[in-house]
């Protein structure tokens, strides 16, 4: 589940790259949209076989302060999600990922590793490492293609951050929901957790459709008009990157949410493999970019195996 999971949030993308003229502020709302069905799909089929345990008898007997929890998670992580994408606009992804990614994956680890201690925390540092260092080589890779190019501003550097920040932020709030008093599942907590990030919305997306970090401002007349291929784009865009969520999170409640989301966190190496089989990102490029690209393979090679030890 860890590795789909990570083959999920590495693919998503990849719906945006098919819709035609859809901005992706737009594009946003069918996904937001999409991540909350396919939470509740998955928790009235695989959430309900455990009888007492199933998702409503476990929404009638769990504490409200860990649903709280969930959708404080799924808002900053809708957040961090659209700097996220302002910031690879801003600045590539280069730049984008190693910053933003990386971050987050430190800053995720290591909160949900003390709320909730478990694994053998050194075979989980190094195996957080190695993966560190396989996003700063993945960044290299494309920072070396022929079409990379172009200062960063330091606002691009701080958008990418912050984003990275938030995106590590939203693991305690999961694991506080799993741990704490009469808990939620994983299946709960995946539904509590898309809603706040839809409920995000509203709020944060409206924002940056009015005052967006790259381009013109975009009104909602685009969304009514985009057609109805791209609509089914965003909304599948939004059920693989829920699934992957979803099964995150039951992996979580066994391995550790540390362990899980380290290993979720690995999408940009299945990103990556896209980029070079399927949208021939690397198609030309030099010896170099090639290189750094074999090295990002290897490190999340070490990074799995050392994360998958600390499993005990």
């Amino acid at each position: 589940m860890t590795m789909t999971s990570a083959v999920c949030w590495g693919s998503w993308a990849n719906t945006g790259k098919m819709t035609r003229n859809y901005r992706f502020e737009l594009f946003y709302w069918d996904y937001a949209i999409g991540i909350v069905v396919i939470s509740l799909i998955w928790a009235f089929t695989l959430g309900s076989t455990g009888g007492d345990n199933s998702f409503l008898s476990n929404l009638g007997v769990a504490d409200t302060q860990n649903m709280g929890s969930a959708m404080i998670g799924g808002f900053i992580f809708n957040i961090a999600n659209l700097l996220l994408v302002a910031g690879i606009n801003m600045a590539g992804l280069a730049v984008a990922f190693p910053l933003s990614i990386g971050t987050a994956m430190v800053v995720g680890v290591v909160s949900s590793y003390l709320i909730q201690p478990k694994g053998d925390v050194k075979m989980l540092a190094i195996g957080v490492s190695m993966a560190v260092i396989a996003i700063i080589m993945d960044g290299l890779a494309y920072g070396n293609l022929p079409s990379a190019g172009g200062a960063v501003s330091k606002k691009s550097v701080v958008v990418c951050l912050v984003s990275g920040v938030l995106m590590g932020s939203f693991a305690p709030f999961v694991t506080r929901a799993m741990t704490h008093g009469t808990p939620l599942t994983p299946y709960s907590i995946s539904v509590f957790f898309t809603v706040g990030s839809l409920l995000c919305c509203p709020i944060v997306n409206v924002y940056f459709m009015k005052r967006p970090l790259v381009g013109d401002p975009v009104d909602f007349g685009g969304f009514f008009t985009a057609g109805t291929a791209n609509h089914l784009w965003g909304l599948f865009g939004g059920f693989i990157w829920g699934t992957g969520m979803v099964f995150n999170f039951v992996a979580g409640g066994k391995l550790g949410v540390a362990i899980s989301y380290a290993i979720g966190q690995s999408a940009p190496m299945v990103a990556a493999l896209w980029g070079v089989f399927i949208w021939k990102e690397f198609a030309g490029a030099g010896g170099k970019a090639k290189g750094y690209l074999a090295g990002m393979f290897l490190f999340y090679a070490l990074a799995l195996f050392f994360i998958s030890r600390a499993y005990a």
